[in-house]
């Protein structure tokens, strides 16, 4: 997947499992985070840089990344979008990330 790809169809239930990872962690460096939402670390990062430009996260300067206002109100959307539209709503069970 290139990022030319994802920046245009981006797997919206992806997204959400990392902002929902980001919501509970609050602050997470991106192997904990790929772990956590069992992406693989390029797919992930390939996802944080679409999400990044959106302005849903920020990168810090040791590299953690943190939810921003903007993603957290996205992700509440999103998931309003997928209980009308779809009507259920599961993503795989996250895992505890140390």
């Amino acid at each position: 997947m290139n990022s030319e790809a994802l920046s245009s169809k981006p797997d919206l239930y992806v997204v959400a499992r990392i902002i929902k990872a980001l919501k509970k962690k609050n602050k997470i460096n991106k192997t904990a985070l790929a772990t956590c939402t069992e992406l693989s670390y390029d797919k992930l990062v390939k996802y944080l840089d679409w999400m990044s430009k959106k302005g849903f996260i920020e990168i810090d300067e040791n590299g953690a990344v943190i939810l921003t206002k903007a993603g957290s109100e996205t992700y509440d959307e999103l998931v309003q979008w997928i209980m009308k539209h779809v009507g259920q709503l599961k993503f795989p069970r996250l895992r505890a990330s140390t």
